[in-house]
């Protein structure tokens, strides 16, 4: 991590991992509940459908993160070779070592408890790992993007976004909409090659934050967009739940961008944070939890979920215990001499 502390920096990325495992404790408690709970309450599937939103601007917040960081800055052949060593080939080793972790613990759960079914354990155990391969390309990519960007003047830049934006989240976004009334079948193609699709705007989009581009609209725009665009990811959710519609969000949604990204521009306009040691305390550990954490989710979950008390709560309480089991773990194994801070990939 850097020597030069960015305060707003690191409360971000505080939040996105809290809301990462926010969303990892939501999802298993419904997941477990949904085999014995043919109908959930109103308040519990509203708090479901909230629970996707919070968890869901995590992953934006570090991509925009990475493209605040890294995609302002130059890279020569020598600095590109040290940027590669440093990030992708440690990125590609923590990767397969977590792996081999998650494979020996999900191997020892399905042997030891019988009732345990294996695909649903994989599917809990490693449902964070997509991440991985997806930032590693992005690293891989980093240094020519930031070249090229130097030739182009940041409104060129913006509009390129705002051009991929529109063929990588409002066509799908459109097609689902048909296909949820009826009109199925509907397919529209388009490629966007190199640019990184939906992840790769994510980036561009901090990068333009980092260049001060939004500047020119005040607060108060950024905080309304930030607020219809949770009330839209709601609202269609209990929509697409209303019409017995299978719609899972994810990142590609279009008010997942515009609800995050507005929260990341506020963050940004941010002179000081409040209790900013505790911040940066869960700012400096948040990769190492994400990297740990879903250890402790699959042997939590079958004590949690058998607690009496509503969905909702259940899941706050397995959130809690993932945040204070996964911190505790990571600084546990960041002392282990010339092991933890490589294991946990920390800078």
């Amino acid at each position: 991590m850097s020597k030069t502390r960015i305060q707003w920096i690191d409360l971000v990325r505080a939040i996105a991992i809290l809301t990462v495992l926010f969303v990892h404790a939501s999802d298993g408690i419904f997941i477990i509940s949904s085999d014995a709970i043919l109908n959930f309450t109103l308040t519990s599937r509203i708090f479901e459908f909230v629970a996707l939103f919070i968890g869901r601007i995590g992953v934006p917040f570090f991509l925009m993160i990475t493209g605040y960081l890294l995609l302002d800055r130059t890279y020569d052949d020598e600095k590109v070779k040290r940027f590669w060593t440093k990030n992708v080939r440690d990125l590609i080793i923590v990767t397969v070592i977590w792996s081999a972790m998650y494979a020996l613990s999900l191997q020892f759960i399905t042997v030891f408890y019988d009732a345990v079914n294996p695909s649903e354990a994989g599917n809990l155990f490693y449902s964070h790992m997509w991440y991985m391969p997806m930032i590693i390309g992005m690293y891989l990519s980093i240094p020519f993007v930031t070249s090229a960007l130097k030739h182009y003047d940041t409104k060129t830049i913006n509009n390129a976004t705002i051009v991929f934006a529109l063929l990588a989240f409002m066509l799908p976004f459109i097609t689902t909409l048909l296909d949820m009334n009826g009109i199925q079948n509907v397919n529209i193609q388009y490629c966007l090659g190199f640019s990184g699709g939906v992840y790769g705007i994510y980036i561009l989009l901090g990068y333009l934050v980092k260049k001060d581009y939004f500047k020119k609209y005040s607060s108060k725009s950024m905080a309304l967009l930030a607020i219809v665009s949770f009330l839209i990811c709601v609202g269609f959710q209990y929509y697409a739940f209303l019409r017995g519609y299978n719609f899972f969000l994810w990142y590609e949604f279009p008010f997942i961008l515009t609800g995050s990204f507005a929260l990341f521009e506020l963050c940004s306009r941010m002179k000081t944070v409040k209790a900013y040691k505790g911040v940066q305390f869960l700012s400096k550990y948040s990769f190492a939890v994400f990297l740990i954490h879903n250890l402790f989710r699959f042997p939590l979950l079958p004590f949690i979920v058998y607690l009496p008390f509503t969905e909702p709560v259940k899941a706050l309480i397995l959130w809690v215990l993932l945040v204070v089991f996964s911190y505790a773990a990571a600084v546990i194994i960041y002392r282990i001499p010339r092991l933890g801070k490589f294991v946990l990939y920390m800078r």
